[in-house]
């Protein structure tokens, strides 16, 4: 009986050391991609602030709509790369926050 108590503590020591682990693996992702959002905001609003300053000073509407595209075309780009990073990022972070529960797979009884 006292071995069935010292694997049961055990075994619950070793499970929240790996919720710690993954805790804060999840802490450190969330505040990579917080950080890729907060800077990618600034950008989009730098240039967009950027883009206004030019269309203010645009002496032809053909010189105002070529800003515009430029800045649209820019934009949408820009967005289609930030988009690719965050994915990564979540998908990097799925991985690491899981890693830590692999070792666990191979001691799961399959009950054959």
């Amino acid at each position: 009986m006292l071995q069935n108590i010292d694997d049961i503590q055990k075994l619950g020591k070793d499970n929240l050391d790996l919720a710690m682990k993954s805790f804060g693996t999840v802490s450190k992702g969330v505040q990579a991609i917080a950080v890729e959002v907060a800077d990618y905001s600034k950008k989009s609003f730098e240039e967009g602030t950027a883009t206004a300053e030019k269309l203010f000073g645009a002496k032809t509407l053909d010189k105002a709509v070529e800003i515009q595209s430029e800045y649209f075309k820019h934009a949408y780009e820009g967005f289609v790369a930030q988009a690719t990073k965050m994915g990564e990022l979540y998908a990097d972070l799925a991985k690491e926050t899981y890693k830590p529960y692999e070792s666990l797979i191979g001691k799961i009884p399959t009950g054959k």
